[in-house]
């Protein structure tokens, strides 16, 4: 079936709307970060670049590191660009851009993001690499597509419901978990693997409180004391759920680390955390 021009946007020089990429620029290995500033970090460590583009808060780095052929994108803040970036990305794999029909033999990504987040737990201090095992999605997102059902831990995503008493009024929290092959591959004994909420903003919706009242002031405390089987909440961002999901519907594989830089529970933050993402960063090129 072909794609109509309203449905996937081409730009005049064969170039996907947003991301301004071609096919031939993706790399099966991909890094998404939020800041653009963190891209040229990253291809910092590139033996060799193919390609820059930029068109936005997206910025591309295409090239090589220790023999991988690597792309570094800029995705911007929240889930919203997530469904920008991963949509664009599966198109330029999996859809011809002359006929604008899928393409027979799926390509499959591998999505790192590296990222900041929150604490939530005492013992999760700042300056660890924490890996999202599974992401809770409280932004949305997800339910938009028919598949997301079929990725939905439903069980634990009613015990999330429960014990945190989610507002129902809030999306519904679909529980996604991340591709246990590449989790595997980059997590170590530096890292900390757990559950990740996805939030759809950075104060109200994490539980910051400055001029505006909470509408459920006690959210946080609920979630630091939630357990379901192994599992705890162990950190707040706003954009692994989206991506985990995105990419586990369209058969890529997914996962998110984040530098701690803010424990919640101790009301502590730090913003000079330059050099422990040094090592975040390589760490995942090194393991990717």
């Amino acid at each position: 079936m072909r794609i109509a021009e309203s449905e996937l946007i081409i730009n005049a020089d064969g170039s996907v709307f947003h991301l301004h990429l071609k096919p031939e620029q993706v790399a099966d290995k991909v890094i998404l970060v939020g800041d653009p500033a963190r891209v040229d970090m990253i291809a910092g460590h590139f033996d060799h670049r193919e390609c820059c583009v930029s068109n936005r808060e997206f910025y591309t780095i295409t090239g090589s590191y220790a023999g991988k052929r690597l792309s570094v994108i800029s995705t911007g803040i929240g889930s919203e660009n997530l469904d920008i970036v991963i949509n664009e990305l599966d198109a330029l794999c999996n859809i011809d851009f002359e006929s604008r029909e899928i393409l027979p033999q799926p390509r499959c990504l591998e999505f790192v993001r590296i990222g900041t987040c929150g604490s939530l737990q005492a013992d999760i201090p700042l300056g660890s690499f924490l890996l999202s095992e599974k992401s809770i999605d409280a932004c949305g997102l997800l339910p938009y597509y028919a598949d997301f059902k079929k990725i939905c831990e439903d069980d634990f995503a009613q015990a999330f419901i429960e014990q945190t008493q989610y507002r129902n009024e809030w999306p519904y929290p679909c529980v996604v978990a991340c591709d246990q092959s590449l989790m595997q591959r980059i997590a170590g004994d530096d890292m900390i693997c757990g559950v990740t909420l996805t939030a759809n903003g950075f104060y109200g919706p994490q539980g910051r409180q400055l001029r505006l009242s909470l509408a459920h002031p006690d959210f946080n405390r609920l979630l630091e004391n939630f357990r379901y089987e192994k599992h705890r909440i162990c950190n707040y961002e706003m954009e692994s759920a989206a991506l985990a999901g995105l990419a586990k519907m369209l058969g890529h594989k997914a996962t998110t680390v984040c530098l701690v830089i803010a424990n919640r529970y101790a009301k502590e933050a730090n913003v000079n955390y330059q050099e422990r993402m040094q090592v975040l960063v390589k760490t995942v090129l090194d393991r990717i």
